[in-house]
């Protein structure tokens, strides 16, 4: 749980559940994430197994993330947590009372 509190790693998870990005693309995906974070959130998830990361030769290198096998262990898990938020949301908005009405 310790690893995935916080802001980015969800959010992470979440976009790398589609396939394997490159950091342009995971930047480009998390506009309000600085490089820096981004760099950091990725080794931490990379170090705790839920995240691989692929260099291919070249100038300049390019590298890839993805999920593990780990990682997309989770997907179903950070999907039903959604799912619960979502349907939480809906029934507090059909709960909440009419505004401007005063109960008797």
């Amino acid at each position: 749980m310790r690893l995935l509190s916080g802001r980015w790693p969800t959010l992470l998870i979440y976009y790398l559940s589609n396939g394997p990005k490159r950091f342009s693309e995971l930047r480009r995906d998390n506009p309000k994430i600085s490089q820096r974070m981004l760099t950091l959130e990725l080794r931490e998830l990379e170090a705790a197994g839920i995240v691989s990361r692929t260099v291919y030769p070249g100038v300049p290198a390019r590298v890839d993330y993805e999920l593990s096998a780990e990682g997309r262990g989770l997907v179903p898990l950070l999907n039903a947590l959604g799912d619960w938020w979502e349907d939480l949301q809906r029934r507090r908005r059909t709960d909440e009372p009419i505004r401007g009405s005063q109960a008797s």
